[in-house]
């Protein structure tokens, strides 16, 4: 008896460990990934990242298992790109603007081209890349591109025509401060988290940004008005990012699952930086604000202050033998048709 009950025992034994031998192999077959990004937990630019993350291990079948950083948590959002290529994060998401240089050619996405919604930006940003496929990211995997609503000028006092806002101070940084020179304002350099203090202080009158951070930010505390200069409005530049060799690794088959949400988040991301400007503007009514709308012959004025930026930028791609002309003449005409 005692001889039988110990070959039960070893024979459960050993179904259990062919049991178990299976799922350890699937375990291992497991793609393990980090995602990093920079707005907080609760940002809604964070939120939708998670819910990307999340799509593709539903359609992978849990086969792809992406771990989210928020929050600048895995790397800094200036160090985003070069963590990406160097494998410390997998993914990533950062502006282009905050390594200016590294993508000089994608620098169009951030010029005052008149944009007047968040999902223009991105449709027209990931249709810039598919037909010029910059050598600049060539070290990555591009998944999508994606760029915020119109930024224009939100400040103190009222600004109705150009010469109300010479010599008011604006926080500004790159290429915006830049905008605001050609303007006529003075450009004061400074974090996004440090904007509400100055404008509280008075340190700046003003500042260039996109609607949505009237609300995020709660700048609608410390601005009164909104300038709605859309000829001259600028966006961001956006990238989201995968480590190449991280994708090589990957089957064909959860390539191309991981290309098709990609696809469906563009129009997600770029519908959300409008939803997001839209509460930007509920908020600021709320609070009493003003939004001013140009005449269309002043917003003309407003354009040809910023036209030289527009050809400073083809000059210098010239200089560096890239195709500015033709990628600025893309884009403009790729708004023209587009835009209401």
């Amino acid at each position: 008896m005692k001889r039988f009950s110990k070959t039960i025992v070893v024979l459960v034994a050993v179904a259990v460990m062919i049991w178990l031998i299976p799922s350890a192999g699937h375990a291992a077959d497991v793609i393990s990934l980090k995602y990093a990004g920079f707005t907080p937990a609760t940002h809604k630019i964070s939120i939708l990242a998670d819910q990307w993350c999340k799509e593709i291990e539903k359609r992978t079948n849990g086969r792809v298992r992406i771990t989210h950083f928020p929050g600048a948590t895995l790397t800094s959002a200036t160090n985003t790109y070069d963590a990406v290529v160097k494998g410390i994060a997998h993914i990533g998401w950062s502006a282009m603007g905050y390594t200016r240089g590294k993508f000089p050619l994608s620098e169009v996405l951030d010029l005052p081209l008149g944009y007047q919604s968040g999902l223009l930006a991105t449709k027209m940003a990931n249709e810039y890349y598919k037909k010029f496929n910059p050598r600049e990211f060539s070290e990555v995997k591009v998944l999508y591109l994606h760029a915020h609503g119109p930024g224009v000028l939100h400040t103190k006092k009222p600004v109705n025509r150009l010469e109300d806002l010479k010599g008011l101070k604006i926080r500004s940084t790159g290429l915006s401060a830049k905008i605001v020179e050609a303007l006529g304002g003075t450009p004061v350099g400074m974090p996004m988290n440090e904007a509400y203090d100055a404008l509280q202080r008075g340190v700046a009158e003003g500042i260039l940004t996109n609607v949505g951070t009237l609300e995020s930010m709660k700048l609608a505390e410390v601005v009164k008005y909104t300038t709605e200069n859309y000829g001259s409005s600028y966006s961001t530049g956006f990238f989201v990012v995968m480590n190449r060799g991280k994708w090589n690794a990957v089957p064909a088959d959860v390539q191309k699952i991981i290309e098709q949400v990609e696809a469906e988040w563009i129009e997600k991301q770029g519908r959300l930086w409008d939803e997001m400007d839209e509460e930007g503007r509920s908020f600021a009514l709320k609070k009493g604000n003003k939004f001013i709308s140009l005449t269309k012959e002043e917003d003309a004025r407003w354009v040809e202050k910023v036209k030289p930026l527009l050809n400073e930028y083809v000059k210098e791609m010239k200089e560096k033998n890239l195709p500015g002309d033709e990628v600025l003449k893309f884009c403009l005409d790729y708004l023209k048709a587009n835009q209401k």
